[in-house]
């Protein structure tokens, strides 16, 4: 009886205690982030301030750092491709409009150098993609040292483009380099890879190849260990072979990230300017000495920086950014249509 009558005084204390105060220990038993005790202290204030303005100041530096140097100039040159501006006197601006456009579109150069992308892209694209899917699927078996060959396949994309590039130079070269001498063992002329059209080409391609297959391998290398094998032992016991496990299982479930290294590797080709550019040594800013290698990337570095036409070349980029944009609108619609097809 004594232990419940002072278990029911303490209820009661606590029943008529003020609105809002906490006893005994709940009292000072504040939780991290909780705000101090009165609402119109200075330290109230200042932890409602704070809760409201840390999540910007955290992400204000990205932002500051976009504007600066990714937004700002994107939009002085859309303003630059509006007007005549030489790089030789850059105060002096004269509004021409759409003329740096129209001039690009009867340009000979310019169709040129889009061709020119569009092989390139082509023939470095397709077998690099497929290299790199045949890779991956090695090396989704079991291997010794399968880390080893991982590190390996990556090893080319941490290269520097000036060394990689400039180790392809004296392979191509015209007098003494290796591809002419395993082309004498075959009874095949020297081929002068700078001057030829396809050779050229074919040899800067060969270099985007030589980067870039390895990074892709390891992304399909990834999405194909993602795949559930529940799949592969349901096409084992309806008697499906390696090889057709890996075409009708393992290509279907590579589609969106074959659609997603596809896209990537257009934009890097659009946007293709180091290689060709050390490949042609003096020349390498106009692609050649009858351009026959020459990308959107050099024509505008050309037009920029070697002729000091910026107007042309501000115009050029912007074309750049909307090939880019019909690129993107192109990979929603696709991606919109195979997720209705399945």
């Amino acid at each position: 009886m004594t232990s419940s009558k002072q278990a029911l005084a303490r209820s009661a204390s606590s029943a008529d205690a003020a609105p809002g105060s906490q006893p005994g220990a709940a009292r000072r038993a504040h939780g991290r982030g909780t705000p101090p005790p009165g609402p119109d202290s200075w330290r109230s204030r200042l932890y409602r301030w704070d809760m409201k303005a840390s999540p910007y100041a955290f992400i204000a530096p990205f932002f500051i750092f976009f504007g600066a140097f990714g937004l700002v100039p994107l939009l002085y040159t859309a303003w630059y491709s509006l007007h005549n501006v030489q790089l030789s006197n850059l105060d002096q601006q004269t509004w021409v409009g759409l003329d740096n456009y129209k001039n690009l579109m009867s340009s000979d150069f310019f169709w040129g150098a889009l061709q020119n992308t569009f092989t390139i892209g082509v023939i470095s694209t397709v077998p690099q993609l497929i290299m790199a899917i045949g890779i991956a699927h090695l090396l989704n078996y079991k291997l010794r040292g399968s880390t080893v060959w991982r590190v390996v396949m990556l090893t080319p994309y941490a290269t520097s483009v000036a060394a990689a590039t400039l180790v392809f130079v004296l392979l191509y070269s015209w007098d003494g380099g290796m591809i002419n001498w395993l082309l004498g063992f075959v009874g095949v002329d020297p081929v002068n890879w700078r001057e030829s059209n396809w050779g050229s080409q074919f040899a800067v391609s060969s270099i985007v190849i030589w980067r870039w297959t390895g990074y892709n391998a390891l992304i399909y290398l990834a999405a194909m260990q993602a795949i559930p094998s529940d799949l592969y032992e349901s096409a084992a016991l309806d008697g499906a072979g390696r090889w057709q496990q890996f075409r009708h299982v393992t290509i279907p479930m590579l589609r969106p990230t074959i659609l997603f290294t596809v896209v990537v590797s257009t934009i890097g080709a659009t946007q293709l300017f180091g290689e060709p550019l050390l490949f042609g040594g003096a020349s390498g800013s106009k692609g050649g000495s009858e351009h026959q290698y020459q990308t959107l990337g050099l024509y505008m570095y050309d037009q920029g920086w070697i002729i000091g036409n910026l107007g042309k070349a501000s115009a050029i980029a912007w074309t750049m950014f909307l090939i880019l944009l019909i690129v993107a609108a192109v990979n929603l619609l696709i991606t919109r249509r195979l997720r209705k097809s399945q």
